[in-house]
């Protein structure tokens, strides 16, 4: 495994702003400085164009605010982190705005788009999403779709996706892949976690499965319950530490910044989304402030320094030493 960082540098491997391109993007300075954050730019409703417009946008708007550095390499999060700035890096959460074209990935890298996932919930060209009755896994687009990330240095993410989907982007890589935000089915069934034979398929490729701070993913989804949804994700992060490996478990909260216009979207449109997402009511997340006590929660633990450091941040950081390239 590679140094430990400092557990205070917390790589946050997925969070969400709410999907405008005039959207005030100094909330993020709620994660505290030295912090690496990936912002998802577009899942399955959005074009090439559209996610263009945030990824640029919010870039620029990151560059004007100086406590920002945008990110294209694990040298620049190392410099941002020395000047005491924020990293800043973009996510997909579908293939959509690929627009059907391959090239489009190596396109995305260039803007600061450094994972991906091949399907949101539910099927595409690529494969199949969690909620989908059907599993049948990736397509043959999907693999190819998945070797071109790997050219292009982007990972593949299998969170969203159907369990075979998830399986057989760990078949197919020739990089880590990544479970960016999920949680584990053995403690908390949900069709949004993964199975125990999900994630040692992510470890085997030399992955990392990050946990999140979704309430109704946790089985902690009360409103006043907010430290209780810290300690459930500290018992994700043991269980998977005991399942695959101290090098394989990480952090991606999922904290939705626009929660409210999440839950509206749940109440307005329940078709879109399962049971499973609509009878917990109103969902709860785990904020940034949050997800910075979690190194005390696993200090309580017994859990020493460096251990606490691969987890919040050391061990997304190898992984992005193998995949970007």
């Amino acid at each position: 495994m590679t140094e430990p960082r400092t557990p205070t540098e917390l790589w946050e491997q997925h969070t969400c702003l709410p999907l405008y391109a005039d959207t005030d993007i100094t909330e993020l300075a709620r994660y505290e400085a030295g912090s690496y954050i990936s912002v998802n730019v577009g899942y399955s409703p959005h074009t090439k164009a559209s996610a263009t417009e945030l990824a640029t946008t919010w870039s620029a708007r990151a560059l004007a605010d100086g406590r920002f550095l945008p990110v294209r390499s694990v040298a620049d999060i190392d410099d941002a982190r020395r000047r005491g700035l924020r990293a800043l890096a973009f996510d997909l959460e579908d293939s959509a705005p690929l627009d059907g074209d391959l090239d489009n990935v190596r396109y995305f890298v260039e803007l600061g788009v450094r994972s991906m996932l091949p399907t949101y919930n539910h099927a595409n060209a690529a494969g199949c999403g969690c909620l989908d009755a059907v599993d049948t896994g990736l397509t043959a687009h999907g693999r190819d779709l998945i070797r071109a990330m790997n050219e292009a240095g982007i990972a593949a993410d299998g969170s969203h996706c159907s369990r075979r989907t998830g399986l057989d982007i760990a078949a197919t890589t020739s990089r880590p892949m990544i479970y960016s935000h999920s949680n584990f089915a053995a403690l908390w069934e949900h069709p949004r976690n993964i199975t125990d034979e999900q994630a040692r398929a992510c470890a085997d490729t030399g992955g990392v499965v990050g946990i999140n701070g979704v309430g109704i993913f946790l089985g902690v989804n009360e409103p006043e319950r907010g430290a209780d949804r810290v300690r459930a994700m500290a018992d994700h992060v043991e269980y998977g530490v005991d399942l695959v490996g101290i090098d394989h478990i990480g952090v991606g909260s999922d904290y939705s910044f626009d929660h409210e216009d999440f839950n509206t979207e749940l109440a307005l449109h329940p078709e879109a989304f399962s049971e499973e997402y609509t009878r917990y009511g109103a969902l709860q997340w785990v904020p940034p402030e949050g997800t910075h006590t979690l190194p005390a929660v696993l200090a309580e633990r017994g859990w020493d320094e460096g251990a606490v450091a691969a987890i919040f941040g050391g061990n997304f950081r190898r992984v992005a030493d193998a995949v970007w390239t």
